[in-house]
């Protein structure tokens, strides 16, 4: 039995039914900088993921096809030797197979292109196809009226229909401008892969780099959906540092302290029907597979 199987089940199903012996699952994560990452959240979600399994890159979309360099400039990084480098907006692709897991991850992560969107996402879907991807979950950080002392809401949407049965999940409601998180979600969606679209909502108040607690909520909400333990220790550290950080900020200006607590006040009385046994057993269950984790790391 794999690590997989010995894990108890979560109280909310995984994105994929457990696979038949030998058979690994192949998922695609994807996050952009730009207008789908406020607070810059989804991508240093992706890329605290693609570091804990060690991904390697196997591809790149060409940054001069799609990128205004005057709009979304190169920069200058000096490497570990000294040496001057230019870093080029760009697309990345990278894999990583989870041992003791049936899965395998592969992440894209880059810069919203300036343009040729359809082009772009047609690009992708060649490494959707090649790659043999099963399941797409695409993840973005939008501001909005939410507190920071609360937990940080993430909406999951499907536009397939047995995951939206299988994980409790509903079809998007929004209607209006779309970034290139949605054009790729839809262009999936057209072609039969299952996919996923989980949104953090960053208080807008805070609305800069870094935003820890959002990239945290993030990453609790793929781990529910790839059934697999992440590392978050140091993260919830930094998130409670954050929160510690506005909250002193926020003593400073009377007005800022007032509007935060009207947030507050409106959330809890929205959160009242979701103090369930459910959201409780989630949360236990959640530490449950931590503590055995870092039990067996241990041993």
């Amino acid at each position: 039995m794999n690590e997989f199987d010995a894990d108890a089940p979560a109280p909310h199903p995984g994105l994929f039914p457990t696979p038949e012996e030998g058979e690994r699952v192949t998922v695609m994560l994807a996050a952009f900088e730009g207008w789908n990452d406020a607070g810059e959240a989804a991508s240093e979600a992706i890329r605290a993921i693609k570091r804990q399994f060690g991904a390697q890159k196997v591809g790149a979309i060409d940054a001069d096809d799609y990128y205004d360099f005057q709009f979304t400039r190169p920069t200058v990084r000096r490497s570990g030797s000294g040496r001057r480098r230019i870093r080029w907006p760009s697309t990345r692709v990278s894999t990583a197979r989870l041992e003791g897991y049936p899965i395998n991850l592969v992440f894209v992560q880059g810069t919203e292109p300036s343009y040729r969107w359809r082009g772009f996402t047609e690009d992708l879907m060649e490494y959707v196809e090649d790659l043999d991807v099963d399941y797409l979950i695409v993840v973005g950080a939008l501001l909005a009226d939410v507190p920071h002392s609360r937990p940080i809401p993430v909406t999951a949407t499907s536009e397939a229909g047995d995951l939206r049965e299988r994980l409790n999940l509903e079809a998007s409601q929004y209607e209006g401008p779309t970034g290139i998180v949605g054009v790729f979600a839809d262009a999936a969606d057209h072609h039969g892969i299952p996919t996923v679209s989980l949104w953090a909502a960053v208080p807008h108040y805070v609305a800069q780099a870094p935003s820890p607690k959002a990239q945290l909520a993030l990453m609790h909400r793929i781990e529910e959906l790839i059934q697999v333990p992440l590392e978050t220790n140091e993260l919830a550290e930094d998130a409670e540092a954050w929160e510690r950080g506005v909250n002193e900020l926020a003593t400073e200006d009377p007005e800022i302290a007032a509007y935060i607590q009207q947030l507050e006040e409106a959330k809890d009385t929205a959160d009242l029907p979701e103090a369930t046994g459910e959201s409780i057993a989630r949360e236990f269950e959640r530490y449950l597979k931590r503590r055995g984790k870092d039990g067996g790391a241990t041993n």
